[in-house]
């Protein structure tokens, strides 16, 4: 395994801000894992792993340490629906192939970039399904026992753009394979209002799991989520802000203060007392609307809650960008907000 010195890994990410990586190695085998982590603690530097960059912020002055790159390929068909996936296998192509093939279960996740190591960290979601609705184990070399290990489900605490990879245990499971459990002539997950509306429209019913993908790669590209190659928005990491989950007990406020009636607040139930409020209306409502900014950062003129790099925007612009969000929603509406994005420590 080659290890490099001096990296830029602006152009690493799909937002295309930062500094580069004092050493900058990338894993074909899980062999490759082991040996970069040996490297790092000889010479107790700190490592950073990432993958396809969709999903990644890093600081101006980069990183100090070994940034790792996940490029293990390969899937492996066991039978019965059940996949193993190498962590660096394309998220999309993986999608496609299983579309193709008629296998159900993550087909309203068409379009979203990225590897396939990084979908149980965030426990990635879209358009009404979740990753961890599918997957059956996680494989990863444990830093802390210095083994590889199989995390079932049950013990990778999924929740709502959370797992234990990004919550309780950051940094310490190097993901090398995700095993999918999917359902071959499945129908396809019509949940979302949006996406089952499109797909009603459809002239060929019922709609087919290539029908629902290719509807909700139109409704990404129509919103500026899908990458397409040359479009000016493109430098984004997506969706930069989640859905924040408050007390029941704040809907009126809110809905007196952005003055409108409950029911017309976008909510969801969350349970334990608990909703689901949607990020957009809040950003909407608190003035940052689409095309917002006249800066090197601003918001996405087709998506509210995509921060775009407009051109040569640096980490430090798009920091003041969220934190202005993020101050003015909270002195509206006392609501903090969470970013999705990960930022390189």
């Amino acid at each position: 395994m080659k290890i490099r010195e001096e990296v830029e890994l602006a152009p690493l990410t799909t937002f295309g801000v930062g500094g580069t990586a004092r050493y900058f190695a990338v894993a074909k085998s899980e062999d490759d894992v082991l040996q970069a982590v040996a490297w790092a603690e000889e010479r107790k530097l700190p490592l950073f792993v990432i993958g396809g960059g969709s999903n990644l912020l890093v600081r101006d002055d980069g990183f100090r340490g070994l940034v790792l790159q996940m490029a293990i390929k390969g899937i492996e068909h066991l039978g019965n629906g059940l996949f193993d996936v190498g962590a660096g296998e394309n998220w999309d192509k993986f999608v496609q192939r299983m579309v193709v093939h008629g296998f159900e279960g993550i087909e309203c996740m068409a379009g979203i970039p990225g590897s396939v190591g990084g979908t149980p960290v965030q426990n990635v979601g879209a358009y009404g399904q979740e990753v961890s609705q599918t997957i059956k184990r996680v494989r990863a070399f444990d830093r802390e026992s210095h083994m590889f290990v199989e995390l079932r489900k049950e013990v990778c605490r999924f929740r709502y753009r959370q797992s234990r990879f990004n919550t309780e245990d950051p940094g310490r499971f190097i993901v090398t394979q995700v095993r999918f459990r999917l359902f071959p002539g499945g129908v396809p997950a019509l949940k979302y209002p949006e996406l089952k509306e499109r797909v009603s429209k459809l002239p060929k019913q019922p709609a087919t799991l290539k029908d629902v993908a290719a509807t909700v790669r139109e409704i990404r590209r129509s919103k500026g989520m899908l990458l397409v190659k040359g479009d000016a928005e493109n430098h984004t990491a997506g969706s930069f802000f989640k859905n924040p989950v408050v007390d029941a007990a704040m809907l009126d406020p809110i809905a007196t203060v952005a003055g409108v009636t409950a029911d017309k607040v976008p909510q969801w139930p969350a349970g334990e007392g608990k909703i689901k409020l949607s990020a957009a209306w809040l950003l909407e409502h608190a003035g940052f609307v689409k095309g917002w900014g006249t800066g090197t950062v601003g918001i996405s003129s087709r998506h509210t809650l995509a921060l775009i790099n407009r051109g040569g925007a640096t980490f430090a612009d798009v920091l003041r960008v969220k934190c202005q969000i993020d101050e003015h929603v909270w002195e509206k509406f006392g609501i903090r907000l969470d970013r999705e994005p990960v930022i390189m420590r």
